[in-house]
């Protein structure tokens, strides 16, 4: 269930509310192009600003695309993660309710727990409900970072599945790796590092870039498993400049300006984010348009 290239999808708007429409779109673009994963409801899903109601409708529209498209049938992985463990264990029930595959559960943010705290919140939620749980690292949001030790301990629950890093220290992939059960996967947060995470055992990426180049990034982790390595460095250098350009301003604003740019959804991201700024579009756009993003033939046709 959780390897390859693992959409952190956007969440598209109209006007402040959820754009149904567009979001049909973006999941047909994810599927239609390879993506090995879905992940609605993360950060880069603007979670925090969303209502209980709006989840639930992304999360059953996420089910229903991924049932039998094309003879694949892809993972839900939705985000339910929040600083409060009573009401990541409400949504996380939730989101069994609507048929997703697992859940993603963030380090609990602000409230800045000890590890023991941060085991008792995964344990909680993983005893109170029946999803598989991708643990959610992410300290540069978090205000604090779960131990490699604490990662052991939690992976020996039968249901803690996985783990996304999205930290620069690809060495914690190779601890975790080599301490923990052999189907316990680990998933680099990052995509600019996704290469070096591969390289010290990671399983694939939960990634930001794929909502714009699903097909590439797909092919990128598929070249690592062939160990096609001169493929995999072509793509690497190929999407590196989109790596960097989706987070030149605070995410999700970038990608959320480079969806709409394909024709997917509107420009609009919810307060207290604010659309990117025009320079941070300029430099979008130039990488769009160096792979052949925009202005191509399959660019007009997303826009019909």
């Amino acid at each position: 269930m959780f390897h390859g290239s693992i959409t952190a999808m956007v969440t598209p708007f109209s006007d402040g509310t959820f754009d149904a429409k567009s979001f049909e779109k973006i999941l047909a673009y994810q599927i239609d192009n390879g993506s090995h994963g879905l992940v609605p409801c993360g950060t880069t899903g603007e979670a925090p600003t969303l209502e209980e109601a709006e989840v639930r409708a992304i999360l059953d529209m996420s089910v229903q695309a991924v049932k039998g498209q094309n003879g694949r049938r892809i993972p839900v992985i939705a985000g339910t993660g929040s600083n409060s463990t009573a009401k990541t264990i409400h949504m996380t029930r939730m989101a069994q309710d609507c048929g997703v595959d697992a859940a993603l559960v963030v380090v609990p943010y602000y409230n800045k727990p000890s590890q023991d705290g941060m085991y008792e919140h995964f344990k909680s939620v993983h005893d109170a409900t029946d999803l598989p749980i991708v643990l959610y690292n992410v300290p540069s949001r978090c205000g604090v970072e779960i131990s490699v030790e604490t990662v052991c301990r939690l992976a020996e629950l039968p249901r803690i599945m996985a783990i996304k890093d999205a930290t620069p220290d690809v060495s914690r992939t190779t601890e975790i790796k080599s301490r923990v059960k052999d189907s316990f996967r680990v998933l680099c947060g990052d995509d600019a590092i996704a290469g070096a995470a591969l390289a010290h055992g990671a399983d694939g990426c939960i990634s930001v870039a794929s909502n714009v180049a699903p097909a590439l990034c797909s092919q990128f982790q598929e070249a690592w498993v062939a160990r096609n390595i001169s493929l995999f460095q072509e793509l690497q250098a190929k999407l590196m400049p989109l790596h960097k350009v989706l987070f030149i301003e605070s995410s999700p604003a970038p990608v959320k300006y480079a969806v709409s740019r394909l024709g997917l959804c509107r420009d609009e991201v919810r307060l207290p984010l604010v659309s990117a700024s025009e320079g941070c579009r300029s430099k979008v756009d130039v990488v769009l348009e160096n792979l052949g993003l925009i202005g191509s033939e399959k660019s007009e046709k997303l826009r019909a």
